[in-house]
């Protein structure tokens, strides 16, 4: 018997063809993440609401919490291992608007060597997030750990 259009989602979003090393990857991108979001709430005027108003962003006070939120949840995903693909997608909208709004005017104004030096760590944050986007989460994982579960199911 066929699985359930439930079970085909669920093992789709945590099947992973990466390496156990990919755990590392989860550690570098989930820990940056959940740092960030934590401490837009701690220095709000710095890193949060008061940043995004700087760079121009539309509704600073509930977009700058929002994104905490979403890095503080995401992050902790990734590092769980758990959802890790749907994780990565609002962490990689994240830093393409970061990229746009950001490091696109220092390319600008200052030129490629001085863009290149301020983004060095959203373009690894972004390339990290589309890795496991790609790959998964790894066999070292609770998505790994659900989809084992569910292939030793039997078929309703």
């Amino acid at each position: 018997m066929s699985a359930t259009p439930r079970q085909s989602l669920i093992r789709r979003i945590t099947e992973t063809r990466a390496p156990a090393a990919a755990v590392l990857i989860r550690i570098a991108v989930g820990s940056v993440f959940l740092s960030e979001g934590i401490q837009k709430f701690l220095f709000p005027a710095e890193i949060g609401a008061g940043r995004f108003a700087k760079i121009g962003l539309p509704s600073p006070e509930i977009l700058g919490p929002f994104v905490g939120a979403v890095e503080i949840a995401c992050g902790s995903l990734v590092l769980l291992g758990l959802a890790t693909r749907l994780a990565a997608v609002p962490l990689i909208t994240i830093m393409l608007v970061a990229i746009a709004s950001t490091k696109v005017p220092i390319l600008v104004k200052r030129g490629f060597w001085a863009m290149a030096h301020e983004s060095r760590t959203d373009w690894a944050m972004l390339l990290g997030a589309l890795f496991l986007l790609i790959v998964g989460a790894g066999p070292l994982s609770l998505d790994a750990r659900l989809a084992r579960r569910g292939a030793s199911r039997p078929p309703r």
